[in-house]
């Protein structure tokens, strides 16, 4: 999706646990749903 609108140069972190101690966190563990971290740029249109 970030390639699509013209990002470049993507990293996607680990996965991490964004539940811990949260009211949902034994749904979470239960699906397996985890946080990620996007970096990307998008370049100069000169």
């Amino acid at each position: 999706m970030l390639a699509e609108i013209g990002f470049v140069d993507i990293q996607t972190s680990r996965p991490y646990d964004t539940f811990g101690e949260a009211r949902g966190e034994k749904k979470a563990r239960l699906f397996g749903v985890f946080g990620y971290t996007f970096l990307a740029r998008k370049p100069d249109i000169t």
